[in-house]
């Protein structure tokens, strides 16, 4: 079968819902939020995934087998503004691209950089069949440019298979520019806290493996019981692998998780177990991105549990990123691509997962 290609056209999406594809156990519905923010909601057999095609093509909301993967958060629906602070809801996004993290005393750029409500260029709905059968993906190309500066041309992508819970993001970065061009990125996954939720992960759960940040961002104003917390956990990170203490997570807590195992592709897998048998998983490639950022955060206004960030660099900002050696150069002409498959796992699904972190952790 030959790939179906459908541009898409902001005028297209109103208020009022429209099946705008189906075929092969898949539907995908146009519509546009209150704000005007257009979505589409791709459905297959299992639940849905709604993507904001000209909104740095973020995965709005994921739901599978009934469970809502998303953090919970106190945004109704999204909301274009000038960084990602004006719409801070979202399942999954795209961090960076020139800058990324929380900023520094000496940072100029907004939290997580540039490129999280980027507007896309252009965005299409590609129909087609590969290997795990029958496919739907969103694709979009963003032009970044800048007199005497960066110029960069980013293409991510979202695929969903017919009867899966497990979905690919990707992104894909060019530099357009006659000279080098500076990188940070992440995935910014954001799955939904869940009391009791336990976290496996092929690496040890060591002060050496599992380091909490000690470095306090601007946004955290610290008490005497959160300074002695990291002090605990940062000799025994294992106290958060099984998120018994809700309560610990306000304010956040971050981790730097190293030295994870990969199977013979050079593949990595973290999973969340969840007290009623079912999980939330992610697997990437470690050569794609070396530094691996655990955030976790339970308050009356966010709840999240995103235990596996794939990211090219930790997320303390620019100069400090600099500072370390952790910002990546691409040369002009290179393009470097960023897969990650993530999303859900039911209770059948679970047990088989757990092992193979289990086996990835021993080699």
């Amino acid at each position: 079968m030959t790939d179906v290609t459908m541009p898409l056209k902001r005028k297209d999406f109103t208020e009022a819902e429209r099946l705008l594809a189906e075929t092969d156990g898949l539907r995908v519905i146009a519509f546009a939020y209150p704000s005007g923010v257009e979505a589409l909601r791709i459905e297959n057999a299992r639940g849905q995934i709604t993507v904001l095609p000209f909104l740095g093509q973020m995965v709005w909301d994921a739901v599978f087998d009934g469970r809502r993967l998303t953090m919970g958060n106190v945004f109704p629906y999204p909301r274009r503004g000038p960084s990602i602070l004006d719409t801070y809801g979202a399942f999954a996004y795209h961090a960076g691209l020139l800058r990324n993290g929380t900023p520094g005393p000496t940072d100029t750029h907004p939290l997580h950089g540039e490129f999280p409500v980027a507007e896309m260029d252009r965005a299409c709905v590609v129909i087609g069949t590969d290997a795990q059968g029958s496919f739907v993906e969103i694709r979009g190309e963003a032009e970044y440019v800048m007199g005497f500066g960066p110029h960069y041309m980013a293409r991510p992508r979202i695929r969903l298979h017919a009867g899966a819970a497990l979905f690919e993001i990707e992104m894909q970065v060019e530099n357009l520019s006659a000279h080098p061009m500076e990188l940070m990125y992440m995935l910014h996954a954001n799955f939904d806290f869940v009391a009791d939720g336990e976290i496996y992960q092929p690496a040890p759960w060591t002060p050496a493996a599992t380091k909490v940040r000690k470095a306090i961002p601007g946004h955290v104003t610290p008490s005497p019981d959160f300074l002695a917390l990291l002090d605990d956990l940062a000799t025994n990170p294992a106290r958060m692998q099984k998120l018994t203490e809700p309560e610990l997570y306000s304010p956040e807590q971050v981790f730097y998780v190293t030295g994870l195992g990969t199977d013979n592709t050079g593949r990595t897998r973290q999973v969340m177990a969840l007290p009623d048998g079912d999980g939330f998983s992610i697997s990437y490639r470690p050569a794609d991105f070396p530094h691996c950022v655990r955030w976790i955060l339970n308050d009356g206004d966010a709840q999240v549990a995103a235990f596996a960030l794939p990211s090219t660099c930790e997320p303390e900002g620019y100069a400090a990123e600099k500072a370390k050696g952790h910002v990546r150069m691409l040369k002009p002409g290179e393009v470097l691509s960023f897969p990650v498959k993530l999303g859900y796992l039911a209770a059948g699904d679970l047990p088989a997962a757990l092992d193979e972190v289990t086996a990835l952790a021993r080699t």
